[in-house]
């Protein structure tokens, strides 16, 4: 049997460096200890995260503007740290010890939360339900252990999907059809743990305790862990390839150095390595592309370039690590389109929760109530719901129209759950201007709760998970395959931070809006007590970014060129 025949075509390895035996490794063998690591980390992300800002508040005796600024601050670290994991991952320890080393100090962290409201001396002292005294160590190990927890997630968080993905071969027909399929179960998992957490572990800490509302998760990342050293055996492996933005300096560096350099039109001419792989570790070569011509001036030879039979990568760089620029180039036009539909999905924990307070929340006739927090579950159950549907029904029906192996291309798909998330804001607009309506009709501007049930909004909600499945599963998927193969960590985290900067924005239109509309006195769009404002003012200017933002996107879209590897499948 040839070795060609024998290991990955792609030239991964197992986790101590040998060759990867195609069939015993990777594929869908490997894919269950990834995708329940993944279930595990995110119900103990989410079940830590959802309530933190009422531990802040009634715990750690914060004022809710602290509370809250905390909140924000703590989660939008977690956003920013995947770009700490992700550089270790491609250019020094590969995905699988990244991931390992990162969810060992994940378990640390967590341990240390439930710890700090559990043991004696570390737990905050309380007189009351909502009247604690905590001393300044006791907030210092609340955070230490928070912060860990933060460092933990920023590496697993952009390393995991694509590790997933790393299971299956680009050059092998069958496998790549399942890649695509795994980024949907993919994304499946992660609100499975979303659900629980939502549901169950809130339940606990409002209920029982916060011990074991922090304990549980600690468990649960605990079993992520088990969970990834089991399929040890059975993953393909990456080589790390270097320092990505070492390589992104010297394509740059080198074509300014040439600029005045001419480009020959025989692209054969540029210069690349003889051998079949490319010269970084981990990376096929790449095909030339037409497009930003002006950083081919990196790989065309000249006189001075080869010194002593020596290449100085500062002054002549290869076609794949000009298209490793390039291919980054791209993705920013796409990565940017990304952070306004960020801003929409950001109000499932914003305005939607302050419209739901105001509305009826009690389950039916019964005195049960459900905080308009726990509303989410919808966003999540829709998700649960389409990514099915998707896999199964849209993408075989829409396969046999376009020909395409995925039924939609991965800015299609995109491209369609940006449009959705049009329709969210339009009907929490329109739930919005019916509810002021009935205020103005009753006068129930200062009654707590108006008689309209809060289940009103589970449609913007479901509408937000729809556009969930195409846009956020398409972006995992997009960022993935049109990475160069050396910078997949990286630039999944690059489009984990539309997360944070879509919160960010959310912010800066609240502030812009407040200031502009609260002149003279005027209580302005977002007031404290709503029956008052003009939120949906405020929807509705969102979905106007949203148009302008589809819009921006279809012409991006038109003129981006995809990655194509020497030797792989479209």
């Amino acid at each position: 049997m040839a070795e060609s025949d024998f290991f990955t075509k792609d030239g991964t390895v197992d986790h101590k460096g040998n060759p990867a035996n195609i069939k015993k490794t990777g594929t869908w063998k490997a894919c269950p200890f990834i995708i329940g690591n993944e279930c595990c980390e995110r119900l103990a992300y989410y079940g830590m995260s959802s309530n933190l800002v009422r531990y802040f508040k009634h715990r750690l005796n914060q004022h809710t503007s602290v509370a809250t600024r905390n909140n924000q601050n703590w989660s939008g670290t977690c956003y920013i740290t995947p770009l700490i994991g992700a550089f270790l991952a491609d250019a020094y320890l590969g995905r699988y010890w990244t991931i390992a080393l990162f969810s060992i100090i994940y378990v640390f962290g967590m341990t240390l939360l439930a710890m700090s409201a559990t043991v004696h001396g570390i737990k905050p002292r309380c007189y009351t339900e909502d009247n604690c005294d905590p001393t300044v160590t006791q907030s210092a190990v609340f955070f230490v252990a928070l912060y860990l927890v933060a460092l933990g997630t920023g590496g697993i968080k952009p390393c995991v999907s694509s590790y997933g993905a790393d299971q299956f071969d680009d050059t092998d027909e069958t496998e790549k059809k399942h890649k695509s399929s795994f980024f949907n179960w993919f994304y499946f998992s992660i609100n499975i743990g979303a659900l629980i957490a939502s549901s169950v572990l809130v339940w606990v800490q409002d209920n029982v305790s916060w011990g074991w509302g922090f304990g549980i998760p600690a468990i649960a990342m605990a079993i992520a862990v088990v969970f990834f050293f089991s399929g040890t055996r059975l993953y393909r492996n990456q080589k790390p390839g270097g320092s990505p933005l070492t390589r992104l300096c010297q394509v740059v560096v080198a074509s300014f150095r040439k600029c005045r350099v001419a480009v020959p039109a025989d692209k054969s001419l540029l210069y690349e390595t003889m051998d079949a792989e490319s010269n970084i570790k981990g990376s096929r070569k790449v095909e030339h592309t037409e497009d930003l011509s002006f950083f081919d001036k990196a790989a065309v030879e000249t006189e001075s370039d080869d010194i002593k039979g020596t290449v100085n990568s500062w002054r002549l760089c290869t076609v794949t690590q000009v298209e490793e620029l390039k291919a980054v180039i791209r993705l920013l036009p796409i990565w940017a389109t990304g952070i306004i539909f960020a801003a929409v999905y950001s109000q499932m924990s914003n305005l939607f929760v302050l419209q739901g307070e105001r509305m009826n929340t009690h389950v039916g006739n019964s005195t049960f109530k459900i905080p308009p927090a726990s509303l989410s579950i919808f966003d999540t159950l829709s998700v649960i719901f389409w990514v099915p549907i998707y896999d199964r029904i849209i993408v075989p029906v829409t396969r046999k129209f376009t020909g395409h192996k995925n039924g939609l291309t991965q800015l299609q798909r995109m491209g369609i759950g940006l449009f959705i998330s049009i329709f969210a804001m339009v009907v929490a607009a329109i739930l919005e201007i019916e509810r002021l309506r009935e205020v103005r009709r009753h006068n129930y501007y200062e009654v707590k709760e108006m008689p309209m049930t809060i289940f009103w909004q589970v449609p913007q909600y479901f509408l937000i998970g729809c556009a969930e499945v195409f846009t956020l599963i398409g972006q995992l998927e997009f960022f993935y395959e049109q990475a160069p193969d050396a910078m997949r960590s990286f630039c999944s985290a690059l489009q984990l931070t539309t997360i944070a900067l879509g919160n960010y924005l959310s912010s800066l239109l609240v502030t812009i809006v407040t200031a502009i509309t609260a002149r003279n006195d005027k209580l302005g769009w977002i007031p404290d007590n709503l029956n008052y404002g003009h939120i949906h003012y405020f929807f509705l200017l969102l979905a106007v970014m949203s148009v302008l933002n589809v819009g921006a996107f279809l012409l991006i879209a038109k003129w981006y060129t995809y990655k194509k590897a020497v030797g792989t499948l479209r």
